[in-house]
């Protein structure tokens, strides 16, 4: 009877994890990107949902942009924790945006499940070729040094307040010991336009949208914001070699509504980590200048959970705000 007992405790927690996602086989998952179609996050998302067919089933992608991605994290942290609808969890949606707007329609802490990272993408700190030639500014102690010996001169660029090129500025322009005047542009692109038109000095940008400029030689990188070296950019010295734990990358990955059952997470996560391990997605991200990091539910609870402490401290000095 022992023995028949434990077969049957064996079945049953089988069919416990496998009935939440097998019925996901008929019924599509939903993958919400909370931004508009085309760019990185969209891209990666759909890659993935290709990847993941033979073991979940269609994974149809629903952008839902707005309010700085607020309002597709809030669809999806007021989804059925069923493992059905999952979300994008980015930089501004699940560290920025908790203390830069009045008003959250979600806790970013709270109201989600994390299942894997995707991905990171170093930002880097970019000057005006031509500018820079002009100013002598070959380093980032020469930018450094330029910007001390002519307080007020100095200006950067961004998407917007808020931005992750402003907190980033604002973050160097700290550890720095300089000022440089924060001009806000509607979206990364015209501020990178600001930049090669000359009107601003240098822009701390997204790697993948700040690549063409800087092989056509057109933008001079002089550092990058991850904690190490990055491969998609050698030669380029990060931060932290000179201000010791700056870091500051754009990341993003996939999140469930919180209350879904951990198996069905354990599934969705082996499925994802198993694609972005793969030689085809590592060949495809590379080319958006972004690195898969495949990491457990737990790894990527508990790196959001920093991202989120960091970004606090770093909004509130900013001075950044959204009503």
């Amino acid at each position: 009877m022992n023995r028949r007992h434990l077969l049957l405790c064996a079945a049953s927690a089988a069919a416990a994890f496998a009935a939440p996602l097998s019925h996901a086989q008929d019924t599509p998952i939903r993958l919400v990107v909370p931004y508009a179609p085309g760019g990185p996050i969209d891209v990666t998302a759909r890659a993935l949902a290709e990847r993941v067919k033979d073991t979940l089933g269609t994974v149809i992608i629903d952008n839902k942009a707005g309010a700085g991605g607020n309002i597709g994290a809030d669809l999806v942290a007021k989804s059925a924790p069923d493992g059905l609808t999952i979300g994008i969890a980015a930089t501004a949606t699940h560290a920025v945006n908790p203390w830069l707007y009045a008003r959250m329609p979600y806790d970013a802490g709270k109201d989600f499940a994390g299942i894997t990272q995707m991905v990171r993408v170093p930002n880097v700190l970019v000057v005006n070729a031509a500018r820079a030639e002009q100013l002598k500014i070959r380093t980032l102690q020469d930018l450094i040094a330029y910007a001390k010996a002519n307080p007020g001169k100095l200006n950067y660029g961004s998407g917007g307040n808020g931005s992750a090129g402003h907190l980033a500025g604002e973050m160097f322009k700290q550890k720095a010991g300089i000022y440089a005047l924060h001009i806000p542009y509607r979206g990364a692109s015209p501020a990178q336009l600001a930049l090669l038109a000359g009107e601003v000095d240098f822009n701390i940008d997204n790697l993948a949208a700040a690549a063409p400029n800087i092989k056509a030689g057109k933008l001079k990188a002089l550092a990058v914001t991850s904690l190490a070296t990055s491969p998609m950019l050698p030669g380029v010295p990060p931060l932290s070699h000179t201000y010791p734990g700056f870091s500051i990358d754009t990341w993003w990955g996939l999140v469930a509504p919180a209350g879904t059952p951990k198996p069905v997470i354990a599934k969705l996560g082996k499925a994802f980590t198993d694609a972005l391990k793969a030689p085809e997605t590592q060949t495809r991200f590379e080319l958006l200048m972004a690195e898969p990091v495949p990491t457990s539910p737990e790894q990527f609870d508990a790196f959001m959970a920093a991202e989120r402490a960091k970004y606090q401290q770093v909004v509130k000095s900013s001075g950044a705000r959204v009503d």
